[in-house]
């Protein structure tokens, strides 16, 4: 059953952010990771808000989680964690 990453984040400075997105690619690589919202327009309706919203689905949870724990995501998670506040829920599918 697929799982998916929910992603809510706010970059406090965006020529720093691209360290980030430079690194992070080669984990959802490895596990077959597939983008299904990444930014665009977006409207928070309850809760606070956030400037990017991103939903990543996955095979399965395992590999979800993996995915985060993995050394190539801690890598570019350790470059976003200075320059951006990220909210990430895992979610197993239906």
């Amino acid at each position: 059953m697929a799982a998916y990453w929910i992603a809510h984040v706010n970059i406090k400075d965006p020529a720093q952010y691209k360290n980030y997105m430079d690194l992070a690619p080669a984990a959802f690589r490895r596990f077959n990771a597939r983008f299904l919202a990444r930014g665009g327009e977006a409207e928070t309706l309850e809760g606070t808000p956030f400037q990017k919203h991103v939903v990543i689905e996955f095979d399965d949870y395992q590999s979800a989680l993996q995915c985060y724990h993995s050394p190539e995501y801690q890598r570019a998670r350790a470059e976003r964690e200075a320059v951006a506040d990220a909210l990430i829920t895992l979610v197993d599918g239906l």
